[in-house]
């Protein structure tokens, strides 16, 4: 048995132990400085609703409610934690300082709208609700755009879901092998960045 089918049995059998109170965890964690991309908590949640296990409008719900309640803690971290809280304990989460910066360079440059963009682009739309929280964005108008991107971006990737369940297992079995290269070779690569970030940082300060 591959990595890509170990993974997706256990997340399936998971998901049918626990419902849809795990989507809702998993993507509140999602949507904060948790490093949980929503590209694996959702396809499986789908593959569930062709199976009949789940339901879209359950799927979609949960999913999205657990977007604006992690969104809504990283926007109140912004405002009452601010950078200080991010210097101390960003560290533990994996959280890029750069990419924080990034994001909130892009939020002043853009405005509001950001919030609604971001939600479709990787890494960004874990950290994009933190510099909100810094600008004291207004909450009605960032819980807005917050709902609306988090909707639209679940629900495509719950639809990938719906399409691998309905291809069956073989397409998984076919790809299987070539899909857990991509993913370790992915790993390696992150591992080699995280273990080289940090030697230029350890020797910066020498």
């Amino acid at each position: 048995m591959g990595v890509t089918q170990f993974l997706a049995e256990n997340m399936l059998s998971f998901y049918e132990a626990t419902g849809y109170f795990s989507v809702f965890i998993l993507m509140t964690m999602e949507s904060m400085i948790f490093p949980v991309p929503s590209e694996a908590v959702l396809p499986p949640a789908g593959l569930l609703i062709a199976q009949g296990k789940f339901t879209y409008a359950g799927v979609i719900i949960s999913s999205t409610l657990g977007s604006i309640a992690g969104s809504l803690i990283s926007y109140y971290i912004g405002i009452y934690g601010g950078r200080p809280f991010i210097d101390r304990f960003g560290k533990y989460f994996l959280l890029d300082r750069k990419a924080l910066e990034s994001g909130e360079k892009y939020f002043n440059k853009h405005g509001d709208i950001t919030i609604f963009v971001c939600r479709f682009i990787p890494v960004v739309r874990h950290l994009i609700s933190i510099p909100a929280g810094f600008g004291k964005m207004n909450i009605w108008k960032f819980s807005i755009y917050t709902i609306i991107g988090a909707a639209m971006w679940n629900a495509f990737l719950t639809w990938t879901g719906v399409k691998w369940g309905q291809a069956g297992w073989d397409l998984l079995l076919k790809y299987g092998h070539t899909i857990d290269l991509i993913v370790v070779g992915l790993l390696v690569l992150a591992a080699v960045y995280f273990f080289w970030k940090h030697y230029r940082k350890e020797k910066s300060k020498v």
